[in-house]
């Protein structure tokens, strides 16, 4: 079974996988720490997901972390839901919208006239 990640919302711009880490493993032993960044620029979108290496430290982490501060921010710790119950983005046919990704005929260049 997979382990369970804390979900970490609400961080600072500044705060990163190092230093999210570290004020984790004052609760426990941590497996992974990464803060979520935007692949374009590279900035963090504001949260991130820590896994302990024991599980019953996300508990530990939830009490004593939620609503504390890191880096100047007020920080909100929760279980992460598991991938499997996350809804899918479907882009094919299903969905609402009947597979169309916002028009232009599916591209996003203007048509030149000339």
């Amino acid at each position: 079974m997979a382990k369970i990640n804390l979900f970490i919302g609400s961080l600072a711009y500044a705060t990163t996988d190092d230093t999210l880490n570290a004020h984790f493993a004052q609760i426990g032993p941590v497996a992974s720490a990464r803060v979520i960044t935007d692949r374009e620029s590279g900035r963090s979108k504001g949260f991130g997901f820590v896994e302990f290496e024991n599980e019953a430290d996300n508990q530990k982490a939830i009490d004593q972390l939620d609503g504390k501060e890191l880096d100047g921010r007020t920080i909100n710790v929760g279980l992460a839901r598991p991938k499997e119950d996350r809804p899918r983005r479907d882009f094919g046919g299903n969905n609402d919208r009947g597979g169309d990704r916002g028009g232009n005929g599916g591209g996003s260049f203007r048509q030149r006239s000339w």
